[in-house]
């Protein structure tokens, strides 16, 4: 599903700084919509609470619920969203647009059943009570269906609709909790209620579009589970992607500058608050990536392979393949250059803007808002390159940088805690940048070597691997074949 659409080219087209500011923020929304929905709320009801003159202790015990649901959302789907986004890019391929909706409800059953069974069991001997459990669980339940929906609506690429779901989400659940917390309802509940609604809101929204685009069939919704025996480091490397990301944060809550929230709800909200707003600067070079990257680099990839499949002479096969490497190249640099011109901005003005949020931010905060917003940085360029190794399919590649990626990051990390507290976050930035150099080093060995891996390593006959998941789809599908026949 690579290439942005018809409708965000448009309005890159136009000239103007709204357009320009108009084109970002969708592709800011596509990209990291569920994620970055998140962290706002986080930051406004972190401000709704600053209003209403709440305690510390209960602000702080209600971004612990919140992040805990959100990072365990993220964990139970990142092992599926690449090879969903695989299998719906296939089917869509072979223009078998009737087995993308089965697809989407067999997914969220999958991963709903494993969050369900997963979180729940953390929940009920948590310390939080039955209501804060329930709109945990729920809350839980609809942020697997948004990240879900996500990788299915990446496809029909409608920007326009799925930024207004977003805005109507943070509107809804900012409106409403300001709302609740003026009638002096219990914090915690009433925020978790609106947050919970802001996220419903934006699912409801998605799911509709997704019925508007997709048919509605009776295809086996399990069908997608085959992908991963047939792409398993594919699925294997968005779960360590995600467990080097944010393993950092949870090493921090146990540290000394961690405490016990309630019960098992711990945090570190010196260290977790610079972490969040500095995520948010390394957005620069996801967005550049689909701004820049997809818009020059893909119409020449895919160029390049369909000269394969078209009867390309081999002169203009290698022609089309030095254009679109000088091309990446030279897209992949300038996205590392906007990157590092951003976090260097960040940060020289950050201290200003950190002072204008109500977010007690102190000199050790400070500091870790600039150590982090570089580790950010950093690793958003491995990132990116782990995107291309997809495009690539160097599943294999992505997952030796992913699994360094993860490795590293708990072991640095855990090495940091044996230095004065200043130096937490110095882990994390070099973990990323060794990831960052293992990622660059990879793509460029596999590059140089591109038609051996087109031709030569791709097998001669096709050979359907049965595993694990292939069994369980098979009896999966058998099931529901004999339910719809008693009925």
């Amino acid at each position: 599903m690579a290439g942005i659409g018809f409708e965000l080219k448009k309005v890159f087209a136009k000239k103007g700084a709204l357009n320009a500011v108009k084109a970002y923020g969708y592709a800011a929304v596509i990209c990291t919509g569920p994620m970055l929905l998140g962290i706002l709320l986080l930051l406004g009801i972190t401000g709704l609470c600053v209003l209403n003159g709440t305690d510390i202790h209960t602000r702080e015990l209600l971004i612990s619920m919140i992040t805990y649901t959100m990072l365990a959302s993220t964990l139970v789907t990142s092992f599926f969203s690449q090879v969903v986004t695989r299998f719906v890019a296939d089917m869509l391929f072979s223009e078998d647009n009737g087995s993308v909706l089965p697809a989407f409800w067999g997914s969220i059953v999958v991963t709903m059943i494993i969050g369900s069974v997963i979180y729940g069991s953390f929940l009920l001997p948590s310390g939080a009570s039955y209501l804060q459990g329930l709109l945990c669980y729920m809350l839980l339940g609809e942020l697997i269906i948004v990240w879900t929906a996500m990788n299915f609506l990446s496809a029909i690429k409608d920007y326009k609709s799925i930024f207004l779901s977003f805005f109507a989400a943070i509107t809804v659940s900012l409106l409403v909790g300001a709302l609740l917390l003026a009638c002096k309802l219990p914090v915690i509940e009433s925020l978790l209620f609106s947050v919970t609604l802001g996220y419903g809101v934006m699912l409801v929204w998605d799911v509709i579009l997704l019925h508007r685009y997709f048919p509605k069939t009776q295809k086996s919704a399990f069908d997608f589970l085959k992908w991963i025996d047939s792409f398993l480091p594919l699925a294997l490397s968005g779960l360590f992607m995600i467990v080097g990301m944010f393993s950092h944060l949870i090493i921090m809550w146990y540290s000394d500058i961690g405490s016990q929230m309630e019960g098992l709800f711990f945090g570190a909200p010196q260290y977790d608050v610079p972490a969040l707003l500095a995520y948010m600067t390394s957005l620069i070079t996801t967005i550049n990536f689909v701004i820049s990257v997809e818009v020059s680099f893909y119409p020449k990839y895919r160029n390049h392979y369909s000269l394969y499949n078209d009867g390309g002479t081999i002169n203009n096969i290698k022609q089309s393949e030095n254009e679109m490497l000088g091309t990446l190249k030279t897209e992949l640099f300038y996205a590392s250059l906007k990157q590092l011109l951003f976090t260097v901005l960040i940060i020289a003005v950050g201290g200003t803007l950190l002072d204008l949020l109500p977010l007690g931010f102190d000199e050790l905060m400070r500091g870790y808002f600039r150590t982090l917003c570089v580790a950010y940085g950093i690793c958003a360029i491995g990132n990116m390159i782990t995107l291309i190794q997809f495009y690539f399919t160097d599943y294999k590649g992505a997952l030796i940088g992913t699994i360094v990626f993860t490795v590293t990051t708990i072991l640095f990390t855990l090495l940091s805690l044996l230095l004065p507290n200043i130096y937490y976050g110095f882990g994390f930035l070099l973990s990323s940048l060794i990831f960052a150099v293992v990622a660059a080093i990879r793509l460029d060995y596999y590059t140089k070597r591109l038609p051996y891996y087109i031709l030569s390593v791709q097998p001669l006959v096709y050979e359907e691997k049965i595993g694990f998941f292939t069994k369980i789809s098979n009896i999966l599908k058998g099931k529901l074949e004999e339910s719809k026949h008693d009925e």
